[in-house]
């Protein structure tokens, strides 16, 4: 006779962001072979709790990916469909987060979101719907319940940058979102406030309370608080990495 399977209590876990990748992974395997078809509307988070085992949040994290991967989109209130694949000319700029492996690295990419995202902000305040309003403040919410959980909060982040893009009305801002994947948040590969010795769970309230202040100026529909507190988010995140790289490239004394 076979031994007894351990309890479930006894097995070890699995990290969440192991789990997240899991789920990717199935859902991208029924996208390529069709199993799931372009317009196709992806299982609810509820049936992929029950199918999988793991939580809404491990759920919410992998969705957050295929959106930057270009595979779903989100539409609020009524779920997540498959897109149709992009048919890019050869050449087309793509920035591969495998790629990123310095400090330098991930500052060039602040730098890039800097210009990009400061006019999003402003072109959001303006252009957005009550909709993609609520898609922002959903977003945050779930940043706030990872972090105050100690959950990945990256894919709520990634949410939130996406749903200002597509807040402009201008398909571009949020397509080269997209092109930029999880490139757009340097955590995912970088430890930024470990690097420059902050406190972890400090420096995420403290970005929290950026995304906050991004947010309430979109809801007033003030423009210049919006791309102000855009910059502000993002200089503050690439200034603690500059002094990062200006320690580590100091001789020693």
């Amino acid at each position: 006779m076979s031994p007894d399977p351990l309890p479930s209590a006894s097995k070890p876990r699995r990290p969440a962001r192991g789990l997240a990748h899991d789920v990717v992974a199935d859902l991208t395997q029924r996208i390529q072979t069709g199993e799931l078809r372009p317009g196709d509307k992806l299982p609810t988070e509820s049936e992929i709790v029950r199918e999988r085992g793991v939580s809404r949040t491990v759920v919410r994290e992998a969705i957050s990916r295929l959106q930057a991967a270009g595979l779903v989109e989100t539409r609020h209130g009524i779920g997540s469909f498959v897109l149709a694949p992009a048919r890019a000319p050869q050449g087309t700029l793509r920035i591969d987060p495998a790629t990123l492996h310095t400090v330098r690295d991930i500052i060039s990419i602040l730098e890039l979101r800097i210009a990009l995202e400061t006019e999003a902000a402003s072109l959001a305040a303006v252009r957005r719907t009550d909709a993609q309003l609520d898609e922002m403040r959903a977003a945050l919410d779930d940043f706030q319940d990872a972090v105050g959980n100690q959950g990945n909060c990256v894919g709520a982040d990634i949410r939130f940058h996406l749903a200002i893009a597509k807040a402009t009305g201008n398909p571009h801002f949020s397509d080269f979102m997209k092109h930029l994947g999880e490139a757009i948040i340097p955590r995912a590969r970088v430890n930024t406030a470990r690097l420059a010795g902050d406190d972890f769970a400090a420096y995420l309230y403290r970005v929290n309370r950026e995304h906050e202040d991004i947010y309430n100026a979109i809801r007033r529909q003030d423009t210049e608080a919006a791309r102000a507190a855009m910059r502000t988010h993002l200089s503050n995140s690439r200034e603690r990495l500059v002094r990062v790289q200006e320690e580590a490239e100091r001789p020693p004394a």
